[in-house]
Formats: C-alpha cells, structure tokens, sequence
C-alpha cells in the first residue's frame, strides 16, 4: 500500500487526494508487469479496480484501454496479447473497469438485469439521472481520477503523455474522450466502436440483438430496456455531447483517427448495425477529419479480432508518444 506522504506530495503538486491505493497482485510479463489495484474512488463512491503493464524502462508514455459492455479490466489484461508489443515500443498500458461494482447491499434497482446497462456498462458518461449520478460518473473517473490514480501507483509511468484506444463500448469511450479532450490525449483509436450511439438500439431503448435478462427501470418497473442514454443522462437528447458522429462535427482533432472493424461483425452485419462506422466516415469527411478506418474481412467482435490487431494500433499510438 501506498504511504500518505506520496499522496500529500501529489495534493500539493495540484492532483486531488486520493484514497491509499492498493496493490491487488503483480504478474511479470515479457520483461515488464502486469499490476492491478484497487482504491475507493470519490468519483464513483466505490472501491474501483484498473490494470496497468509496466514495461521494462522509466517514464513510458502510456495507452489508455477502455473495455466493452460486461467486460472487466481483466478481459483486456489477459485476452489482447498487448504486453508483448507494448514491452518492445516502451509504452505502458492502462486498462480500468467498465463502471462503478456496488456493494451487495447499495445495488440499485435493476443494475445487474441487463447486460448493456448498469453493472459493466458505464458507457463511459457522467450521469445526470438519479440514482445513477451518485455512482455512474466513468467520463470523470476516466478522465480525472484514473491518471492521478495511476500516477500515485506507478511512479515509472509518465502519464501526462497518454493516447487512448478501446473496443465496441469502449470504443465509443476513447472516441468521445479523444475528440472532447484533443490536447490531453496524443493519439485516438478504437476497435469496432459504437460510432452512432444517439442513432441504434444502445444509445435509445434496445431491440434485442441477443438474448438478455430483462431490466428494470430506473423507478423500478419492469420494462423492454432502458437503454444508456435515457438511463444515465435523461434523454437521447442529452447524450448528443457523448456521440462520436456529433462531436467530431463540432471539433474535429488535427491527428488521425484509428478505427479497426471486422467486417463479419454480428454487430455490424446482424439484424441492426449498431456500431454505424459508415456514418462516423461521413461525419469525419464532412469536417476534414483524417480517418483510418480498416475493415477486416473474416473477423468478428470478439477478442480473437483484438489480439490480431493490438500491435498496429500500439505501432501507430507509439509514433504519436514520442
């Protein structure tokens, strides 16, 4: 565990008190280390776990990795094969949990019914609509508390030089964060992220694409989805400012964009297309937004897509970390 003397020294430099953060377990990996922690985060109001690789040299500039719904940090750590390319190019890897994991006896209602709302779906937002907003703050604890929280927990990381990269859910996530921050985050890319959200099932009220629990809604009854935005924020209205395809309209970034998509994506080619990466180009080329958008033919949505291709967009972040 950490001593209160290094986190006083990091309140005085300007970043907020944190709670001690504690190291869970530490596992060496191609010359560097995996290390996960946990601390009682302020954002959230919750003990909340992330992962770092800590690759063989000082002060490595490091990639942010947001997961998809239902995933955990530990889904990236140990199914992506990141660590060895990470290891070769000196870059450290920051992987955290996809929302707020409430204690049996503050869970609210209908927060495990669903698999794309609720636990392991944060959606990466601030919430504005109670009970959510006590707990549901991931667009902070992202971009605010994590970096402080590493920064405290590993030392060797230089996390003011930081891109960030995510899948599906998470690809949304790093799309968002990148193009509401340009100047904190040095590169974006995403694996077949949901580029549309306020457009398809997600972002509004789900039409079913796979069999699921029923959820209950925020008042309690019983309903056919309350889906992220409606849930989290109000309205699909409110989550226009957590919509790829609209923000990048309002600001595009001077860099590339890095977007991976298999083209055999039951997401994308099922029923309903919810990860719209098509509308993301056109937003992007109606504002000269430089994107590099790679279609994989024979790939699906899975992590067997990920480890195929996390070295090209470690390769393209570490030129941009310099």
């Amino acid at each position: 565990m950490l001593t209160a003397r290094r986190l006083l020294t990091l309140t005085a430099t300007g970043a907020r008190a944190l709670s001690a953060v504690t190291k869970l377990s530490t596992n060496n990996c191609f010359g560097g280390q995996w290390r996960r922690f946990q601390f009682d985060s302020s954002t959230t109001g919750t003990p909340m776990v992330f992962s770092v690789f800590v690759p063989p040299v000082q002060k490595a500039p490091c990639l942010f990795y947001l997961s998809g719904l239902t995933c955990t940090d530990e889904n990236f750590v140990q199914k992506a094969g990141a660590a060895r390319r990470a290891a070769e190019l000196g870059i450290a890897l920051v992987a955290p949990d996809t929302s707020p994991r409430l204690p049996e006896d503050r869970r609210l209602p209908g927060e495990d019914d669903s698999y794309d709302f609720g636990s392991g779906a944060g959606f990466y937002v601030d919430a504005t609509n109670y009970p959510w907003s006590q707990y549901y703050n991931m667009y902070s604890f992202v971009t605010q508390e994590l970096p402080e929280a590493v920064m405290v927990a590993c030392p060797e990381v230089d996390v003011q030089t930081r891109s960030i990269t995510g899948h599906s859910m998470g690809g949304h996530g790093a799309l968002t964060i990148g193009l509401k921050q340009p100047a904190v985050w040095r590169s974006v890319s995403a694996f077949s992220p949901i580029c549309n959200p306020t457009k398809v099932p997600w972002g509004p009220r789900r039409r079913d694409t796979q069999p699921v629990r029923q959820a209950r809604s925020v008042t309690g009854s019983i309903h056919t989805g309350q889906k992220a935005f409606e849930g989290y924020l109000g309205s699909v209205d409110a989550g226009l400012e957590h919509d790829a395809c609209e923000l990048v309209k309002k600001g595009p970034r001077s860099d590339a964009i890095l977007v991976s998509q298999g083209a055999d994506d039951d997401f994308l080619v099922g029923d309903t297309n919810q990860l719209q990466p098509e509308a993301f180009r056109s937003a992007c080329d109606g504002v000269g937004q430089e994107l590099d958008l790679r279609y994989e033919a024979g790939y699906d949505h899975s992590y067997f897509f990920i480890q195929s291709f996390i070295d090209e967009h470690l390769d393209f972040h570490a030129s941009r970390l310099k």
